[in-house]
């Protein structure tokens, strides 16, 4: 880009606080805060951890969320066209196998005309009854942008999610009084929303739910109206470096890899302010890890990828060590723009890949949310068969199909999830293989995020898993990493090239020297042929595939990806794999760009 471009300036709010190295804001009053959040939640908390009760009854409350959305959405456009009314009164038994006779599972773009009438054309009752007034803009970083309606509805179901967050956390032995004598920071997209003459907002999710922060919750929210509205995401992470950096911070919620910008910046601006140690006893020492500028940091509240590989950097951020201490409660969610999914209930359990904690997600049964489930290999099917969270099975593959309060009709999200347990059926009956319990899943990657130029097979799960494994092997901190084939020809040195796999990943630090880097792909390979037997016969004896190409990129690559597609920042983030090079490729000229290799 050029220099004329403002995106490339940093442009910072006025009156940002720029005092002394001391704690400001945080006062003992915003205690009571949390004592109320916690007694308002109490009974909510308790019903959460009543695990008998969603084992049994979660089947009955996804029929029960049905029936409603059918008999709330029978007037509507969509509703009348479908037969909803007919489909309500159906029993019990039948309702789930009417719904799905009548509608077939869809895409966004079978409803793109319905959602241009409603957001363009402001027209009430077409998808959900009454005016949908907020659509959220997604990342569309491959097919475009979309627009994803957010009905009144939603908002609530959202602001539901939002207090079983805290009853969680509380459920999992976090003090909200101690929690909100501070500061929560949000890493949100810009709240900033384009109406049009309408009235229809369009725009980041962050901007919709917004308004739904309120007093007293207002009080503990960071960063602020001034920066939660800006949409220059480098700015915006300097103006939130500024606002915070003598605030009592203690908890974050937001991805892992912008909490790594943030804190490194964080550290960066403390040591250029002469602030030192606010940890007690390390009065005048230097600040080098995020756990000196926010002491009492403990909560870190993070969803949109999976966690795994960014786990030694976070430590190394935070504590000093790639092996050292984690922020004491880590809590995983899984929201997306059409509805909030799943959030973590249960302590991690040790992922056996990598030697770090990843949690199933408990799927979210009773916030207004229909959910199926569609193998993956049956996705492209016609007519494809849908499992409700009672009848999954064990190491299946399901694409995710939502109906939701907003009028979306078996809406196929593009996500992939494997279940460690599932919920009784109505009749009380198991046996799907899966352990009983609430439904609980994983997010193993996308529906069309995956690699199989050459019979491999590779999905998103086999990249992550075999990169946080080789990144310990080799002793390397890594960031943002994307894969694609590598098709046979010839190479720039006229030499045959085989068909194989690349690796473009962003190493902290210096990239190490071949050796370390050779470490890194045969740990990679070595992993990927743990979890894929097809990438095995296609890698032995050197027959098929050549082994795995790694790029060493630098620390902001993706992200200058990312800002050349108007898309940095908030919740925007890249396919950790594709079926083609076109996103490698673009990467790699942004690397180029920003100077690396």
């Amino acid at each position: 880009m050029g220099t004329g471009n403002t995106q490339n300036t940093i442009q910072l709010p006025p009156n940002l606080p720029s005092g002394p190295a001391r704690f400001s804001g945080s006062g003992s009053w915003t205690a009571l805060v949390g004592y109320g959040l916690q007694k308002y939640v109490a009974g909510r908390a308790r019903r959460l951890a009543d695990t008998a009760y969603w084992t049994q009854r979660s089947a009955k409350l996804q029929i029960d969320t049905l029936r409603s959305l059918l008999t709330r959405a029978a007037n509507t456009k969509f509703g009348r066209e479908h037969g909803f009314s007919a489909l309500a009164r159906c029993s019990d038994r039948e309702i789930i196998d009417a719904y799905r006779k009548a509608l077939p599972v869809r895409d966004w773009y079978a409803f793109k005309d319905d959602i241009t009438r409603m957001r363009e054309g402001a027209e009430p009752d077409i998808l959900w009854p009454g005016l949908v007034q907020d659509f959220a803009q997604t990342s569309g970083t491959t097919a475009g942008d979309k627009f994803i309606p957010v009905s009144q509805a939603m908002m609530k179901s959202n602001f539901r999610a939002s207090l079983d967050i805290f009853a969680n956390l509380v459920n999992q032995g976090v003090n909200l009084t101690q929690l909100l004598s501070g500061r929560c920071l949000f890493l949100g997209g810009s709240s900033n929303l384009d109406t049009s003459a309408k009235g229809i907002r369009t725009g980041d999710l962050s901007g919709i739910v917004t308004p739904l922060i309120k007093w007293p919750i207002s009080t503990i929210y960071l960063p602020g109206p001034e920066v939660a509205l800006m949409s220059h995401w480098p700015s915006k992470i300097e103006a939130m470096a500024r606002r915070c950096i003598n605030e009592d911070v203690r908890m974050i919620s937001g991805m892992p890899s912008w909490g790594m910008v943030l804190a490194e910046r964080l550290i960066a601006l403390a040591n250029e302010r002469g602030i030192t140690s606010r940890i007690p006893g390390e009065d005048g020492v230097k600040i080098t890890t995020l756990r000196q500028v926010w002491p009492n940091l403990s909560v870190f509240v993070h969803g949109g990828v999976r966690y795994q590989p960014f786990d030694p950097r976070v430590r190394q951020i935070y504590s000093g060590s790639p092996d050292g201490a984690d922020i004491p409660t880590r809590f995983e969610l899984y929201p997306a723009s059409e509805a909030f999914i799943a959030m973590q209930d249960a302590a991690n359990p040790k992922n056996a890949m990598a030697g770090t904690t990843h949690p199933s997600l408990r799927l979210n049964v009773d916030l207004d949310n229909f959910f199926e489930f569609v193998p993956l290999e049956r996705i492209n099917d016609p007519a494809p068969e849908a499992f409700t969270a009672d009848r999954v099975e064990k190491g299946v593959r399901y694409c995710v199909i939502l109906t939701t309060c907003a009028g979306l009709w078996r809406y196929n999200i593009g996500d992939v999830v494997e279940f460690d347990s599932a919920c009784d059926t109505p009749d009380g009956r198991r046996g799907s293989g899966v352990a009983p319990g609430p439904a609980r899943l994983r997010i193993v990657g996308r529906h069309r995020h995956f690699i199989n130029a050459f019979g491999e097979n590779l999905i998103v799960e086999h990249i992550e898993n075999a990169v946080a494994k080789a990144a310990a092997t080799a002793g390397l901190l890594v960031g943002e990493f994307t894969a694609a084939p590598v098709y046979p020809g010839i190479d720039a040195s006229g030499s045959p090239r085989r068909a194989g796999l690349e690796l473009a990943i962003e190493i902290e630090g210096k990239p190490g020297d071949d050796s370390t880097i050779s470490r890194f792909r045969d740990a990679f390979d070595a992993a990927l042929k743990e979890q894929n037997v097809d990438y095995t016969t296609k890698r032995t004896d050197g027959v098929g595939m050549a082994p795995p190409t790694v790029t060493p990129l630098r620390p902001g690559a993706f992200h200058r990806w990312l800002d050349s597609k108007g898309k940095l920042g908030g919740q925007h983030k890249c396919p950790r794999c594709a079926n083609s090079r076109e996103t490698l490729e673009q990467i790699l000229r942004a690397n180029a760009q920003f100077g690396g290799g």
